[in-house]
């Protein structure tokens, strides 16, 4: 994260504390005198009651609107550990952000690294056994109609919200945006970030949804914290067209510690132009291979391999 990210964090540490006394009236929490919260949500103040709150209302305001701001970026700009996408179920290993290295099972809503599909396919030959999910172990689909079927059993019996984003993106890519909609706006109710990041695009762009920046915004922000690199890059790039270069350096510089490499071409290009500082830019550039190499296993390799040299033979 960039010594901007932090600074940030740090001033809105020390702006949450509050006395236990109503901000309107004085009254204090004793005996059975209980205070409740701010609805605003600010952590900033208490009241006795909602006559206090009211009345204290026009005078907190804006002091109000400036703590949520300050919790909603703190939030925004924290580091997350690992992408939206996790860890491979089996090998427990940071999953690659490229999506030709991890499958997905629709049996199970899996994401499978290459490198643990490969060895399980590479058993299942050699034993003459059936193919089956190296994770869950149900047979896989035969055909497009049973994987169909596979992800709404797991929509229907245990409301997964992979499996509602992965539906929604099989809609969204045939240009079926009314039907990509209500499995989007589940699932990122829910929380998926993958679902918030595409729901994001359509209120951007107008696809299927009356376009509106705000709720643009406001999807690409959650799918940002739930460690969506590319919404962190959407973002950014939203904040340079707005004149505020220093949020985009944020985004762009979390992005790359998330593997991202358009991420990391975009800090380099402004460190060439003097925007991003050369402590940043090498932190970024650590951050970035420390990602990508999390992602490396030497079967993932032989996998990738395998992959290279099938592909061949079909040139």
């Amino acid at each position: 994260m960039s010594a901007k990210s932090e600074q940030l964090g740090q001033e809105l540490e020390g702006g949450g504390a509050h006395d236990e006394v109503c901000a309107s009236c004085g009254l204090a929490a004793i005996d059975n005198i209980r205070l409740k919260d701010c609805d605003g949500g600010c952590d900033l103040v208490k009241y006795c009651g909602d006559g206090c709150q009211e009345n204290h209302r026009e005078k907190h305001e804006e002091d109000c609107k400036k703590q949520k701001a300050k919790m909603h970026d703190k939030q925004l700009f924290e580091q997350p550990d690992i992408s939206y996408l996790g860890e491979c179920p089996i090998c427990f290993l940071p999953l690659s952000l490229d999506p030709r290295k991890s499958p997905f099972m629709t049996c199970c809503s899996k994401f499978i690294c290459m490198g643990c599909e490969y060895a399980n396919k590479k058993r299942e030959v050699e034993q003459r056994l059936r193919q089956r999910c190296a994770f869950c172990r149900e047979p896989l689909p035969e055909s497009s109609g049973e994987s169909k079927k596979n992800i709404m059993k797991r929509i229907k019996k245990h409301n997964d919200p992979v499996a509602m984003a992965h539906m929604g993106t099989k809609h969204h890519h045939n240009g079926e945006y009314d039907k990509a909609l209500p499995y989007y706006t589940k699932a990122a109710e829910l929380g998926d970030p993958a679902a918030n990041f595409c729901l994001g695009g359509m209120y951007y762009k107008g696809n299927g949804v009356e376009k509106d920046e705000k709720k643009a915004i406001h999807r690409l922000e959650q799918a940002a914290i739930g460690g969506h690199p590319d919404a962190r890059y959407l973002l950014a790039d939203y904040e340079l067209r707005n004149g505020r270069p220093d949020r985009a350096v944020n985004h762009f510089i979390i992005a790359a510690n998330l593997g991202s490499d358009l991420a990391l071409k975009a800090v380099k290009d402004l460190f060439v132009k003097g925007i991003v500082s050369k402590e940043e830019y090498a932190a970024a550039l650590r951050g970035h291979q420390a990602a990508v190499d999390a992602t490396k296993s030497a079967e993932r390799e032989k996998a990738e391999a395998f992959m290279k040299f099938t592909s061949s033979l079909h040139v």
